[in-house]
């Protein structure tokens, strides 16, 4: 199975970031089987499609205003993913609906889509996120890594030692 999972934010706008910081950290947790692609998606849209397109399995992160209390993380299958970016919170979500109806249209989505959304409590200018995300970050790693296990990944632990801020700043 060729399994993508694509963090998507601009990490300039605190929680907007919540879907690139918590790819990185996905990426400081764990090694990967061969099969299973992590990718950076920042505040890219359509450009994606080539990325994405014909993939078995495309996990998502990233934040998803929803009404429910900040830091909720969600989890959001199948046609509800386009839906999910018709509530857009910042002007990549729209490259990004783009992004998923162009594969639509090409016959190119990929068959399984899965959206790790976290309710957002700012978007407001700055890099760090805010203290009710960030609380929640592990809850999303964790919920991103128990999916990825559920398809048969096998997914190694790596042993390092960071304080929490320097997380994110690692490789940024």
């Amino acid at each position: 199975m060729d399994i993508l999972v694509l963090g998507i934010g601009n990490v300039l706008l605190t929680d907007e970031g919540i879907g690139v910081r918590a790819l990185k950290e996905l990426e400081r947790r764990y090694t990967y089987p061969t099969n299973v692609e992590l990718l950076d998606g920042g505040t890219a849209g359509i450009e994606l499609l080539r990325h994405i397109r014909n993939r078995d399995y495309l996990i998502i992160i990233d934040a998803m205003k929803c009404g429910q209390e900040p830091g909720t993380v969600l989890r959001v299958e199948g046609d509800e993913v386009p839906a999910a970016f018709r509530t857009r919170i910042s002007p990549h979500q729209l490259g990004l609906s783009d992004l998923l109806a162009a594969a639509m249209l090409t016959d190119e989505l990929p068959a399984n889509l899965v959206l790790y959304g976290v309710e957002p409590e700012s978007i407001d200018i700055g890099l760090d996120l805010t203290e009710t995300v960030e609380a929640n970050v592990d809850k999303l790693v964790g919920a991103v890594a128990d999916e990825l296990r559920s398809l048969g990944c096998s997914l190694v632990p790596i042993e390092a030692n960071f304080t929490e801020k320097a997380r994110f700043w690692d490789t940024v």
